[in-house]
């Protein structure tokens, strides 16, 4: 890195305290962190959560942070009193939209996502997002005119994020609704801008001009391009690890604000002016590498906690380390907005890899393993062990250590051909001391891990690929599985969406697992006649692999919600039965069930079954009170609303129980075991109506089943103020 050796320091007179530099930064960045999950808040009832929606609106947020920094980098090209001037006039004019919401208007049907949705954003919050995402390099750069060093106050941009990052769902989002918390973030606006406004005016008495180009140190592509990609992998390696703990591993409540978190503290330990921390983490990287990689393919037992652990582990110290390498590669100040800007490029790529294309391009989440060598080949490159680094000098050591990775690697594959898994697990364990001793060769330390994660599960993740048993969608990834007692299994992340008995006709349309004849739905269903009439109209939300179509009869009409094209496509292939068996024509409608249902006409169902998992939680915005009044709607007078509430973190009764009462329906719970051929399918299901008499008749198809929804608190789920908190049952 060239010299930093700062410019002469300006009179104290015409620059603010160094304070407020921090804390106008450090506002800003909390202000931004906050507006994402607020707008997300808002959208959600009338967008819907389609992933078309949300990655629209990923492209948005990235695209605004990045129109922000090349907007501050250019900038920089002028005096810092058109800088102070222009930026201050922005920051007004972006201030004349408030209070933050949500335009009017709502999407026609026919409307595409990726159209409607970034307009809608833009208009609702792109000018304050562009603004408030502009401010950080800004700062740095009047700081950097007065002769200080900048680039610690990007200790205090992250820190603002983390703690924008925490405080809307642990604190914000529990105490008050969305309208308040709008309110709330109009008035931290106005103080942010009194504290740029602070920054900004005595630069105002005296114009400092920007270095002339022929004096500014130039910056080749090749350094730009290098900045961006080395941000690239933190990012996405962020996002990753986010995905794989969440959908494969174990989707707890709030699990995918600790790497997001963690991701922006890494930044305040890498750019900071004490160096310890960041060069003991840029050591520990690799090794916490190996650990993740080894324990990457270890998805169920008493070992996830330690899985879970590793993954953020690695995340974090990987970060740490490649940003601290882009710390010691900073420019000298009249290039920090290009540095920053070539970040921002890192982020967008990392975003649009995981979020984008891969669900594209692959059938697992393969991102994660890729991302995790790319950081190995960036981190490899040094032994930090002394010892070992005497023992592999030369090349002849370096060769053997070849040598005996590629055996490793070549015994891996022979092993799992013949279903040798405690031969993989012990090459997967000497591939991984292998790797200790790659330390400093670059493509030799990719090349062990990748042996470890082969042997410790990829291959046999390599072979469900090829054979066509998983599929991929932007939900996550569904994974097809045949076992050892004729039964074949639809598996979302760690959630079993069903399962088909094979071998007979009979056995085939036998429903099973949650929706078995003894379950709170399938008692129901199976004397539906009784309940609602020979005639019944039957709606479901979350089609799964249509189990409860084999309870359908004659003379009866379903119409089936499901936001997930895969899922019908699986349901239909060849591998299960129930949909082309038991609903050859039921009537299938693609998209966010609410939205849909909202489009529907009134009285349209006797019966409507809520069955929408995501993995294992249930989309918020099915759960509030104006969801259930549309349940209501589109139900005739009394006619019964069953919601599937098992969950493995969530206490999802009282919230039931209130909305439900919100429009007027009472309801009874029904806490079946599993059925006896397939254990370990316990299932809870509530029956909510406002006729007593319809309670009734549901309470009578097996009298010992059905309870009372249990009194006590009431948790109230709106649109403007709901929070899975209250809710909470067991967090692991």
């Amino acid at each position: 890195m060239a010299s930093l050796a700062p410019p002469a320091p300006a009179p104290a007179a015409s620059f603010a305290p160094r304070w407020l530099f921090t804390l106008g930064i450090f506002t800003g960045s909390f202000l931004l962190f906050l507006v994402q999950p607020m707008l997300a808040r808002m959208a959600l009832p009338r967008l819907g959560g389609a992933p078309a929606v949300w990655n629209s609106a990923m492209l948005v947020y990235q695209g605004l942070l990045l129109a922000g920094y090349a907007y501050a980098h250019f900038l920089g090209r002028f005096g810092t009193r058109i800088q102070v001037g222009v930026h201050l006039a922005v920051l007004l004019l972006a201030g004349l939209t408030l209070p933050l919401s949500l335009a009017a208007g709502s999407p026609p049907s026919s409307a595409e996502p990726f159209l409607w949705v970034p307009w809608l954003l833009l208009i609702s919050v792109g000018p304050l997002f562009f603004a408030i995402s502009a401010q950080a390099p800004l700062l740095q750069r009047w700081l950097a005119v007065g002769g200080l060093n900048p680039y610690p106050l990007y200790v205090a941009s992250n820190l603002g994020s983390f703690c924008g990052l925490v405080a809307y769902p642990l604190l914000l989002e529990p105490m008050v609704g969305v309208a308040e918390n709008s309110l709330w973030w109009s008035w931290g606006y106005g103080i942010m801008l009194l504290l740029v406004a602070g920054c900004g005016l005595p630069l105002l008495r005296k114009d400092h001009a920007p270095p002339a180009r022929s004096d500014a140190p130039r910056v080749r592509a090749s350094t730009f391009i290098r900045w961006a990609l080395i941000a690239a992998v933190p990012s996405g390696l962020m996002l990753s690890t986010t995905l794989h703990l969440t959908t494969d591993v174990a989707p707890m409540p709030l699990l995918w604000v600790v790497p997001l978190g963690l991701y922006l503290l890494s930044f305040t330990i890498a750019f900071s002016e004490r160096r310890r921390a960041a060069n003991i983490c840029t050591a520990a990287a690799p090794f916490a590498l190996i650990l993740a990689a080894a324990m990457l393919f270890v998805m169920s037992g008493a070992m996830l906690p330690l899985v879970v652990l590793t993954a953020i582990l690695a995340m974090f110290l990987s970060a740490c380390a490649l940003h601290a390498r882009l710390y010691d590669q900073r420019p000298e100040p009249q290039n920090l907005t290009l540095f920053y800007l070539a970040m921002s490029v890192g982020g967008v790529i990392g975003g649009l890899i995981c979020a984008l294309f891969a669900p594209l391009l692959f059938d697992w989440t393969y991102e994660h393993p890729l991302l995790i060598l790319a950081a190995a080949f960036l981190l490899g490159a040094r032994q930090p062990l002394p010892a070992i680094a005497d023992l592999m000098r030369g090349e002849r050591a370096g060769r053997v250590l070849l040598l005996l990775i590629l055996i490793m690697l070549i015994g891996s594959f022979l092993a799992a051909m013949m279903g040798k898994y405690a031969v993989l697990a012990l090459l997967s364990s000497v591939a991984a001391g292998m790797a200790t001793f790659a330390l400093g060769r670059a493509w030799l330390f990719v090349l062990a891990l990748a042996t470890v994660m082969l042997a410790g599960g990829g291959l046999k993740q390599l072979h469900d690929s090829l054979t066509g048993q998983m599929t991929r969608s932007y939900f996550g990834v569904y994974r097809v599985s045949d076992d050892y007692v004729g039964q074949r299994m639809l598996i979302h992340g760690t959630t079993t969406h069903g399962v088909q008995l094979l071998g007979t006709p009979e056995r085939e349309r036998t429903p099973t697992s949650y929706y078995w004849q003894g379950s709170g739905v399938g008692r129901v269903m199976s004397q539906l006649p009784a309940i609602a009439g020979p005639n019944a109209r039957v709606g479901v939300v979350g089609v799964g692999l249509g189990t409860l179509g084999c309870y359908s009869r004659p003379g009866q009409s379903w119409t089936l919600f499901e936001i997930d094209p895969t899922v019908i496509d699986i349901a239909r292939g060849p591998g299960f039965h129930f949909l082309r068996d038991c609903l050859p024509t039921a009537r299938v409608v693609i998209g966010d069930a609410r939205l849909k249902l909202g489009e529907t006409a009134p009285a349209s169902f006797d019966i409507l079954v809520i069955d929408a998992f995501s993995s294992d939680a249930i989309p918020m915005h099915l759960l509030t009170k104006e969801a259930f009044a549309i349940y209501k709607r589109v139900l005739r007078p009394g006619g019964v609303l069953m919601i599937h509430i098992s969950n493995r973190h969530l206490e999802l009764r009282p919230v039931v129980r209130t909305g439900g009462e919100s429009v007027g329906m009472a309801g009874v719970l029904a806490s079946a075991a599993g059925e006896p051929l397939l254990r370990g399918y316990e299932s809870t299901w509530t029956a909510l109506s406002s006729d007593p008499a319809t309670l009734a008749r549901v309470r009578a198809t097996e009298p010992g089943l059905w309870v009372n929804l249990p009194l006590g608190r009431r948790v109230h789920w709106t649109d403007d103020h709901a929070s899975i908190l209250p809710v909470v049952a067991k967090p692991w």
